[in-house]
């Protein structure tokens, strides 16, 4: 039995001494490869890394500084940050090509890759994209900027507030926030009355009543009223012509900020002053007419007879 344990032990022993000796020559074979990659490439590999990062620092340097600088020009905030973040991205996309060129990679099937891509994504991203093509639109020509009021084909207006690619940002006078698609205000009619904003309202006075005590009754209510004094001068007169009575124009500017405050305000002073100087507004009990809008905001309706 103790030759039998000797024999195996002797057999055993050589196997396990070249197994030992085989992953001792494999694992000398990947070091003396990987010392010989590092020789080779290790200071390219290096010097590529240091240019990546450093490059890195200075595309954001130099996306910063463009910036601020088109921003002390008196440029519109949001073109400034738009060009700074564009030379940015330009010195990242050559940055990132000349660094795969140093690790010796060819770019060739990544351009072709990249159009493929870019034209499956332009496809399928056409709503968002038009956006931002309206926005760049906006940007580049400056139709309105941060602070204006815009009216939108009538149907929206508000303070702008941010302008982005992708939308512009309206604030209303109750601090509703309204965002607005780019793609639906370039090519529609667009109102921009700065910081202020237009009333213009209709009063419809009896026939037999004196309409020029009625203008200067009118006109000395609204001179009064110190929010319209920084404004254009207040505009009132004969408007138009009813059955049984004469329509008086009035127009003046506001801030948009305080739009309806401000409307009801000089609305109830004019009202106060008609009615204390002895001035009835027309009345329809005889003959049925169109009532004409107060509103500056609705089209004008015609007044007809029935």
């Amino acid at each position: 039995m103790a030759e039998k344990e000797q024999t195996t032990s002797t057999i055993v022993a050589p196997e396990l001494a070249q197994s030992v000796d085989q992953q001792v020559e494999t694992v000398s074979r990947w070091l003396d490869t990987l010392i010989e990659f590092s020789v080779t490439y290790g200071f390219q590999i290096f010097g590529a890394l240091v240019f990546l990062f450093v490059g890195l620092r200075v595309a954001a340097w130099a996306g910063k500084r463009v910036g601020k600088s088109l921003g002390a020009k008196d440029i519109d905030e949001t073109l400034a940050r738009f060009l700074g973040n564009l030379v940015k991205v330009v010195m990242v996309v050559f940055l990132i090509i000349i660094t795969l060129g140093n690790f010796g990679i060819s770019i060739a099937p990544l351009i072709a890759l990249a159009g493929a891509s870019a034209f499956g994504a332009t496809m399928a991203l056409q709503g968002p994209l038009s956006n931002y093509g309206a926005g760049l639109s906006i940007i580049m020509a400056r139709t309105f900027a941060v602070g204006d009021t815009i009216s939108i084909n009538r149907d929206v207006s508000g303070v702008v507030e941010e302008i982005t690619l992708a939308h512009t940002l309206l604030l209303g006078e109750d601090g509703e926030r309204i965002t607005i698609p780019n793609k639906e205000i370039v090519g529609r009619v667009l109102v921009n009355s700065d910081e202020n904003r237009v009333v213009q309202s209709r009063i419809c006075i009896g026939e037999g009543e004196d309409w020029e005590k009625a203008l200067s009754v009118l006109r000395a209510a609204v001179a009064n009223i110190n929010v319209l004094k920084n404004g254009p001068k207040p505009q009132i007169g004969i408007h138009d012509f009813t059955y049984g009575g004469i329509i008086i124009g009035v127009r003046f500017w506001v801030p948009s900020r305080r739009y309806f405050n401000v409307r009801y305000q000089v609305n109830e002073l004019m009202l106060k002053a008609l009615k204390d100087a002895g001035i009835g507004l027309h009345s329809t009990s005889a003959v049925a007419v169109s009532v004409p809008s107060l509103s500056a905001d609705e089209e004008e309706v015609e007044p007809s007879a029935s």
